[in-house]
């Protein structure tokens, strides 16, 4: 069965009230990939997919969906700061097209300017180390991408609680 690509709207009344979620961060040589708890208010980190070609990719990931389960993936778009849509961002639809018919959990896009910035601003802050931060930034970065989305759902589900 295949998967559908939703809006994050769309998602929220098709979860379960306990349920992970996943965020990938999708980079030219890695995929950064996190989890959510199963009430889903964090996202923490939990692996980097060093990238090699697409079916091999896809193989990786799908043993993790195997092994945790997620109602969900969250998927962060590269838009250039204006709200346009470059290169990466076309690769990464791309990505997500071919990937929908082999999964059959939805996908979601989540805008992901400035979440490598905002990430690698906190390591240097805590002063890592360049070696560290190379190994960081990604499952990092697919952690804030998708705490960014948890954050969306969880204003979507008070907004529905407020209007009954």
């Amino acid at each position: 069965m295949a998967a559908s690509l939703l809006d994050i709207a769309d998602l929220a009344p098709r979860l379960d009230k306990t349920a992970a979620l996943f965020g990938l961060d999708l980079g030219t040589k890695t995929i950064g990939v996190a989890i959510s708890d199963l009430g889903r208010r964090m996202a923490s980190p939990l692996v980097l997919i060093v990238r090699r070609k697409f079916t091999l990719d896809v193989e990786e990931l799908g043993k993790l969906i195997a092994k945790h389960k997620p109602a969900a993936i969250v998927i962060g778009l590269p838009l250039n700061m204006d709200g346009s849509e470059g290169p990466r961002a076309q690769a990464t639809r791309s990505f997500v097209r071919n990937l929908l018919p082999l999964i059959d959990i939805p996908v979601v896009f989540w805008d992901e300017r400035l979440s490598t910035v905002a990430v690698t601003r906190t390591l240097l802050e805590a002063d890592t180390s360049r070696k560290r931060r190379g190994e960081l930034v990604d499952k990092m970065a697919a952690a804030f991408i998708l705490q960014g989305a948890l954050d969306r759902l969880a204003k979507i589900a008070a907004d529905l609680a407020g209007d009954d």
